[in-house]
């Protein structure tokens, strides 16, 4: 082998081993991990939850009187598609889609609504029953600071931000 093509390669081998070396130390960091593994968790928790509102708390709430079929399916025509049919309408709002119909599918909203809420419960919940169980508070209570209006701990003395204390000594200082 020719000398220039022996040093191409050992300084290539150097490069990838080099940027070998950096990814995996990226990797194998305990917050690359975790974080990894909450995000795994979070998914099937969103699932489960997704799973609990549509499959079984919708259902529930469509057998209300005024509600004639499932929450998910109600919608409201906008402006009718070339086949809509004075007397019958739509019946779902798949054939109002396809027939090219300007739907709101305000059903499918509400739905996406109640699995929003229904994930922020839980996960406070969740949150809740941990502090009360390790007595290590996760959701902490924030105020707005005097100075600057920022959210900052209800226990700081000083704001992170603009440094001002908040204990009423800027008012003194100041009169």
């Amino acid at each position: 082998m020719s000398r220039p093509f022996q040093s191409f390669t050992h300084n290539a081998r150097g490069q990838i081993k080099h940027a070998w070396d950096n990814f995996w130390d990226f990797m194998m960091r305990d917050n690359i991990l975790e974080v990894a593994i909450g995000l795994i968790i979070a998914s099937a928790f969103t699932k489960l939850v997704n799973s609990f509102v549509s499959d079984l708390l919708l259902p529930i709430i469509s057998l209300l009187p005024f509600l004639h079929r499932n929450l998910d399916q109600k919608f409201a025509v906008l402006r009718k598609g070339p086949h809509y049919h004075r007397g019958y309408g739509y019946n779902t709002l798949k054939q109002a889609r396809d027939d090219g119909a300007l739907v709101m599918a305000y059903g499918a909203f509400l739905n996406n609504l109640v699995s929003f809420l229904a994930v922020g419960l839980a996960l406070y919940s969740i949150g809740q029953i941990y502090t009360w169980i390790s007595h290590d508070v996760v959701i902490k209570r924030t105020v707005k600071c005097r100075y600057c209006r920022k959210w900052i701990s209800s226990k700081a003395l000083r704001c992170v931000n603009c440094t001002s204390w908040q204990d009423g000594r800027e008012d003194q200082l100041r009169a």
